[in-house]
């Protein structure tokens, strides 16, 4: 039986973010021409159950239904899968934080509201936040995704128009930031809110601040 596997070829994508900064990573050719995404459900569903280090390939071509070899076919191994897997699930944030703060005019509370909603996202989901659960795997697979990356430093880039190369040094920075609450949280989410807008929106817009 085969996997519903097949992945578009890579295409240029610009961040749902306003930005220019367009993204070119994180997709894996299939045939067919056709995104399905029914292994990465099954994915999803097996790390929100048993943690993120506990699932290999073999879990994850039984729970699809499919043989380990139908599944390297499109993954040679699992931090393969877990790089595509990263990266759809940062489009999908990503698409639903723009529907959040695209009316939202001033830079600052753009940002924080930003921030304090991309947090709460991925707690909710069970299967992103066993990502940051008592392990070290989703701090550095965003720390290693071009996806993350690029889409955070084209967000920075939309609200005071630094320079790509400014925007890359503090997206990376910005992604610890995030990925450091994820795995050792604030008291609450008021503490978290308070710490950033205090300590991190004013560094990563000092380039817009007034005077």
């Amino acid at each position: 039986r085969q996997c519903v596997v097949h992945l578009t070829h890579a295409h240029a994508q610009q961040s749902a973010l306003p930005t220019a900064y367009h993204v070119r990573h994180g997709e894996y050719r299939g045939g067919g021409g056709s995104a399905h995404w029914t292994q990465f459900n099954v994915a999803g569903e097996l790390f929100a159950g048993r943690g993120v280090a506990a699932v290999g390939m073999n879990d994850i071509a039984r729970a699809a239904g499919c043989s380990r070899a139908t599944l390297y076919r499109y993954f040679e191994n699992r931090e393969a899968l877990h790089t595509a897997y990263v990266h759809r699930e940062a489009r999908a944030l990503n698409r639903r934080l723009a529907g959040l703060v695209g009316a939202v005019a001033d830079p600052h509370e753009r940002l924080l509201t930003a921030l304090t909603q991309a947090l709460a996202m991925v707690r909710e989901s069970p299967a992103l936040s066993s990502w940051f659960a008592r392990t070290a795997i989703g701090a550095e697979a965003a720390e290693e995704s071009a996806v993350v990356q690029s889409m955070t430093a084209g967000f920075l880039m939309s609200l005071d128009g630094d320079d790509v190369a400014a925007a890359q040094r503090r997206a990376r920075w910005l992604v610890r930031v995030l990925t450091s609450f994820l795995t050792v949280p604030g008291r609450d989410a008021d503490d978290e809110r308070a710490i950033l807008a205090e300590f991190v929106v004013p560094l990563m817009l000092a380039r817009s601040a007034p005077g």
